[in-house]
């Protein structure tokens, strides 16, 4: 078979002739008039079969091995028959490809959003996710490598349950007294809310995540600081935006001990009903961050488009919005790969 320099793939005839050419001195040009094939060749597969040599004298020199380089070559045609599957679908891996590297998708989220909107058949190949797996791992792909997945999850941070009455319980209700729908995720409009920190000592400007247990949708605002003040105008203007829908989207926040959720009262009272409450807002122990886990999981995702040490100050509100764009539509695999705006769409057309 020739390769696309246009010379003959080696034999292990080829390999062991090349070891004696070697033994007796020759160069590696003349090796490669002798045997037929470019140079380039023949550099390639002196490298694949060096190995180091022990002499009787204890002195240690970089040989070349016929059967070691043999022992190689068959092993990387091994590991090229399983790329055939995919090697003959090139949209395929194009596909995977582009998800992966430019829109961020881990592997299961690319092959399960393939299912979950029934597109394998635009596809000649179906492939699981073990296998893609594997692809990357022996480099399959042509840009894609394994620098290329999101940081693979860290051993679960394990937390110290705290289930003293908290400090904060005069400034609201304790996520003790949150009733157990919200906590089992049945009912749609519980929400969880943190705070995104910028570059320390240099960006004023923060992010406030708001994330709906249920369907895990998300909602991010940027802050011009990191102030209870600006928390409560944040609310204010998406209840301005909802309505009086707000109640039924937004009936429970549950957030930490946190200064910038200190204005209790001013969070749940309503900006557009005077005199109503438009939300219920359930404080978190103490160092509990485990009783926000959603908005927690979610935050991280925030942190793949802007990572830590990020400058918000000089980020747009159109740039902001993309990585919420980017989330809501990412394909969760605990809603069998839809996206976290597709179920938050099918509960608000519930409510109306």
């Amino acid at each position: 078979m020739a390769n696309k320099k246009g010379s003959r793939q080696l034999q292990k005839r080829d390999r062991i002739r090349i070891e004696a050419f070697l033994q007796a001195g020759h160069s590696k040009a003349e090796i490669a008039v002798m045997i037929g094939v470019h140079r380039s060749t023949i550099y390639n597969e002196i490298k694949r079969g060096l190995y180091e040599h022990l002499n009787s004298d204890y002195t240690t020199e970089m040989r070349y091995s016929a059967d070691l380089a043999q022992q190689k070559y068959e092993e990387n045609l091994k590991v090229r028959g399983t790329q055939l599957k995919i090697g003959n679908d090139i949209k395929l891996a194009n596909y995977i490809e582009d998800k992966i590297i430019n829109e961020d998708y881990s592997p299961a989220a690319v092959l399960g959003q393939l299912t979950a909107q029934g597109k394998w058949a635009e596809f000649d190949t179906k492939i699981c996710t073990t296998t893609l797996y594997s692809y990357i791992d022996k480099g399959i792909f042509l840009k894609l490598s394994n620098k290329d997945l999101p940081v693979k999850a860290n051993k679960k941070r394990q937390y110290k349950k705290v289930r003293k009455q908290q400090k904060r319980a005069e400034a609201g209700e304790s996520i003790e007294k949150r009733p157990e729908k919200v906590e089992s995720r049945e009912e749609f409009g519980h929400w969880e809310m943190d705070s995104v920190i910028g570059q320390k000592k240099k960006s004023k400007n923060t992010l406030l995540t708001l994330t709906e247990r249920k369907t895990r949708d998300e909602i991010i605002f940027k802050l011009p600081d990191h102030t209870a003040g600006a928390v409560v105008t944040a609310l204010d203007t998406l209840e301005k935006k909802w309505g009086e829908l707000f109640k039924q989207v937004f009936k429970s926040i549950t957030v930490d001990n946190g200064t910038e959720f200190a204005l209790c009262e001013e969070l749940e009272r309503s900006a557009i009903n005077e005199g109503e409450k438009r939300t219920k807002i359930y404080y978190c122990h103490p160092y509990s961050s485990w009783e926000r886990g959603t908005n927690e999981v979610t935050n991280k995702m925030v942190r793949r488009k802007v990572p830590k040490g990020t400058n918000f100050d000089g980020k747009t509100e159109e740039e902001i919005q993309e990585v919420e764009d980017w989330i809501n539509g990412y394909p969760c695999r605990i809603h069998g790969y839809r996206s976290a705006a597709e179920v938050f769409e099918e509960e608000i057309r519930k409510l109306a």
